[in-house]
């Protein structure tokens, strides 16, 4: 099975460069999106050889996932695979996240912080303590989704459940979006531990609410 990976990327000129190399000899094709950057994230990425996708302007995280999902699904993906660009993520855990499709265990996998007790630790206490549980009780509200991690950006998708998934959210909101059709559509769903390495720690509570902000809106969407 062709598994395809998607980065969305934003002045990540810094990250970049380290990221394709963690990620691109893991999977079958790499795509990275760059999302209207000032700097010189789109050279980086030439240089380094994966696929690049450019947005003139910067459109958010969620319409950047949906230009690279949409290259993936014409270009002979069976799992598609949505990972971060600013190294927060793990690259070995990528195998973890396709492994459950690949085994037709399930259709959509999402990677959770919070299975694992010993590196739920790790993430910072306003985001682990206010905003995942404030997001959590939204999702499960508002839109039916009981997930352990309300907004996981480190997924994978069989091509089938990605032409069917149609999110509209251009920002981090749809992480939410996205749990909302994969529940709608009645997917064989599997969640795994990830581990995520935090660089920042000062998340501050306006950033967090304007994520719970975005959830609102989806909701009303929805």
């Amino acid at each position: 099975m062709r598994v395809f990976c998607v980065i969305p990327a934003f002045n990540e000129e810094k990250n970049i460069k380290a990221i394709i190399n963690q990620v691109r000899p893991l999977v079958d094709c790499l795509v990275i999106v760059d999302d209207g950057s000032t700097d010189r994230t789109a050279d980086f990425t030439l240089r380094e050889g994966a696929v690049l996708l450019k947005h003139i302007i910067n459109r958010g995280q969620g319409a950047a996932l949906r230009t690279g999902t949409e290259y993936c699904l014409n270009n002979g993906a069976d799992i598609i695979v949505h990972f971060d660009a600013d190294g927060q993520f793990l690259s070995q855990d990528i195998e973890k996240i396709a492994a459950p499709i690949k085994n037709n265990k399930a259709q959509v996998v999402f990677g959770s912080r919070f299975l694992n007790a010993e590196h739920s630790s790790e993430v910072p206490f306003i985001k682990k303590n206010i905003i995942m549980p404030l997001a959590k009780a939204v999702n499960r509200i508002f839109f039916n989704v009981n997930l352990t991690d309300p907004q996981s950006g480190f997924r994978a998708m069989s091509a089938e459940a990605a032409r069917r998934i149609g999110w509209r959210q251009d920002r981090m909101a749809h992480c939410s979006e996205i749990m909302f059709e994969v529940k709608k559509n009645n997917f064989k769903v599997k969640e795994v531990p990830i581990r995520v390495i935090y660089h920042n720690f000062g998340q501050s509570f306006s950033g967090g609410f304007k994520i719970l902000k975005e959830l609102f809106i989806a909701m009303l969407v929805n």
